[in-house]
């Protein structure tokens, strides 16, 4: 083997050496970087996603009725409520028996509490027909509830317990949006009178958007003036701007009661001038839902708006003017669309925070002045209605989603596209 044979040999060899460390050296590598965002991915595990995925489960499932009931849900599984007939004597007689079974545990209350979030009514007519358990004969089982209670001879009765027993269920959704079952299982839109998420969802997002705007039209010229001045002035007054954020979000709400009352301050200076000849109504409405959010959401547009106007150069300007621009049209045309990516970041940001509110509007605002987190609330401190609770958190959190998504388009995920 000749020389130049034997170092072509090693040099391939050697290669092939360093390719197969070099391989080893990266997956060393990812291996580590995994296991230094391992913590981070368990942090945002049981705190982000489990919840989240936990929220969406509850929202199309409940088991309680299949758990505490299940000879009657097997029955009720093809019995077809459209064909107008109520259900076979078998089934009356299996609902005997789920409850005596259920008795000992307190499970017909659990189904008492399930049925009621579907209609009111549903859980006393449970708590009357375990009243007349006792002596009751199977084999004549039906007649004996229709005795009991004539509501066991309707359709509708039946229709309830049959869609309020399956395991995989979007009544709750169907509730969300104001539609719910008519007797013969028809999804039907609620009467006027028994309507309300669709006005709550709409009110959630109108003060939202004009929170946003709000927020957005105060912060750029405060934005802007912060942004022009030099870092020796500038960083004084933007502690004004943090400052609020040292400050108690129950306080800063509470201040507001005391400012809008009638006989507060603002009511009692406007009486002073003569403005005014009777104390004006600033509080528990919709005025003073704006203001409020308005005053604790405008350092976040500010931050975001001052972040980005800190960048642009005030050369364009002044180009502008030098080519013969008025100082409007050099505004509009060098120095605002610069500014677009903040003025959106603000805008997005103050709406995505104000659409979840819940304390202020639930302090200031008046009945009619509540939005959807209100109702949320409600459902899983109050009423336990939690799937009902998931299934309106889920379309807030879509309708969030959403708009995130839209702005990832029009920002093509670095920043408003200009030109």
């Amino acid at each position: 083997m000749t020389n130049s044979t034997y170092t072509e040999t090693l040099t391939s060899a050697e290669a092939k050496v360093l390719k197969r460390n070099l391989r080893k050296s990266e997956r060393f590598g990812l291996y580590k970087a995994l296991l230094l965002i391992l913590p981070l991915f368990v942090f945002l595990m049981f705190t982000f996603i489990l919840p989240i995925g936990s929220l969406l489960f509850k929202s199309v499932t409940d088991d309680v009725i299949p758990t505490e009931w299940p000879a009657l849900t097997q029955s009720l599984a093809a019995w077809d409520p459209a064909k107008k007939q109520l259900p076979d004597s078998q089934t009356y007689s299996n609902l005997v028996v789920d409850l005596q079974k259920s008795i000992e545990d307190d499970g017909n209350s659990r189904v008492a509490t399930r049925l009621n979030f579907q209609q009111s009514g549903m859980r006393s007519l449970i708590m009357k027909t375990m009243r007349h358990l006792d002596g009751m004969d199977l084999k004549d089982a039906k007649q004996s509830l229709i005795d009991a209670d004539e509501r066991w001879g309707q359709i509708g009765t039946w229709t309830i317990i049959k869609f309020s027993s399956q395991r995989l269920t979007f009544d709750y959704f169907l509730n969300a949006f104001d539609y719910t079952r008519d007797e013969f299982g028809n999804v039907v839109h609620n009467a006027p009178a028994d309507s309300l998420y669709q006005d709550v969802f709409i009110r959630t997002i109108v003060v939202s958007l004009t929170v946003a705007v709000l927020c957005v039209l105060i912060a750029y010229p405060v934005a802007s003036f912060l942004a022009a001045l030099p870092s020796k002035f500038s960083n004084p007054l933007m502690i004004l701007v943090l400052l609020p954020f040292w400050t108690s979000f129950l306080v800063r709400t509470t201040s507001w009661i005391v400012m809008l009352q009638t006989n507060g301050p603002i009511n009692q200076f406007l009486l002073e001038l003569g403005l005014i000849l009777k104390p004006l109504e600033l509080i528990y409405n919709r005025f003073s839902v704006l203001v409020s959010m308005t005053h604790i959401l405008l350092p976040y547009s500010i931050l975001s708006l001052y972040s980005v106007m800190k960048g642009i150069s005030p050369v364009y300007v002044k180009a502008a003017r030098s080519l013969g621009a008025g100082p409007i049209k050099a505004f509009f045309n060098a120095y605002f669309p610069q500014t677009l990516p903040g003025v959106v970041a603000a805008g997005i940001l103050s709406f995505i925070l104000a659409i979840g509110y819940y304390i202020t509007p639930a302090l200031v605002g008046g009945a009619d002045d509540q939005l959807a987190s209100y109702y949320i609330a409600n459902h899983v401190n109050t009423t336990l209605n939690w799937g009902l609770a998931s299934a309106l958190s889920v379309l807030l959190l879509g309708g969030v989603m959403v708009l995130y998504i839209v702005f990832v388009r029009m920002t093509g995920g670095k920043g408003m596209k200009l030109g």
